[in-house]
């Protein structure tokens, strides 16, 4: 694994001498962010050694160096999904490059459906914890005590301070936020009613098929972690109709411009607050 990563940041390196503090990863539909960002490095990850080429509509492939209003800020615009074909050591190896480049403080973005009855399409919910139901662990195998511990604590995967600051930065905007449990199944299918319920008696208030192995590692790796979900659709049994990808990018697209300032106002006072 660290012989992978050091040659993936060798090409980067080489491309660009930026190391932002501040990384995001972007969800499905919420690229369109990167794209705003000011004195653009935009890397292709088919490019990288050893990056695995994300498949999937509404992730580009991109690793986009840039600012906002001047503080710097490494975007990564096309995740990678388990239910693509790839172990979770691949799907969290943008977590790895970006330890490794510096960056502190995580935030991760995604697409969810609403499990909570009181969430509606378009709604952004701050995570405040999160449940694996993947199965999985990108952290089995030999541990590398370079890299992290062994057996990372996981009781505070996503920063409080930072959940904190994500409240305060929605209300002074006046964009009104929920807070919720995240739970994470691989995919590809969406959710049987049957299944939805189970996931609400266990405490869920959204569902996606990404972001938590890569909080895993990002934790591992002793980083900061802010988690959005933008609600794009009610769960099976919920809604009257089914559940497609093109509703999930089209409610991305509708939340985008509000998406967008709370991000960017975010960024900004991290990065005062450090």
């Amino acid at each position: 694994m660290r012989k992978n990563i050091q040659e993936a940041l060798d090409y980067i390196k080489n491309r660009t001498t930026e190391r932002p503090g501040i990384g995001i990863i972007l969800g499905s539909g919420l690229g369109p962010f990167a794209e705003e960002l000011q004195h653009k490095t935009i890397i292709p990850t088919a490019d990288i050694p050893h990056y695995p080429p994300s498949t999937v509509e509404g992730h580009a492939g991109k690793l986009v160096f840039g600012k906002v209003e001047g503080v710097k800020v490494l975007a990564l615009q096309g995740r990678i999904h388990a239910y693509e074909g790839y172990s979770l050591k691949q799907v969290t190896f943008p977590v790895q490059l970006m330890a490794n480049l510096g960056v502190q403080h995580l935030i991760v973005t995604n697409a969810a459906g609403g499990l909570n009855p009181n969430f509606r399409p378009g709604d952004l919910m701050i995570i405040v914890d999160h449940i694996n139901l993947m199965f999985d662990n990108p952290l089995i195998g030999p541990n590398d005590p370079e890299l992290g511990p062994r057996f990372p604590d996981m009781s505070e995967p996503y920063n409080r301070r930072l959940i904190e600051l994500a409240e305060k930065t929605a209300l002074d905007l006046g964009i009104k936020v929920q807070k919720g449990v995240l739970i994470a199944s691989k995919g590809p299918s969406y959710e049987t009613a049957a299944e939805v319920r189970m996931f609400q008696r266990l405490g869920g208030d959204a569902a996606t098929m990404s972001t938590v192995p890569e909080v895993i590692v990002a934790v591992y790796r002793g980083l900061k972690v802010l988690g959005i979900s933008c609600i794009t659709n009610l769960a099976t049994g919920l809604s009257a109709t089914k559940l497609s990808h093109e509703e999930v990018t089209e409610v991305a697209e509708l939340v985008k411009g509000k998406f967008s300032s709370l991000v960017k106002e975010i960024i900004l006072r991290m990065n005062q607050t450090e």
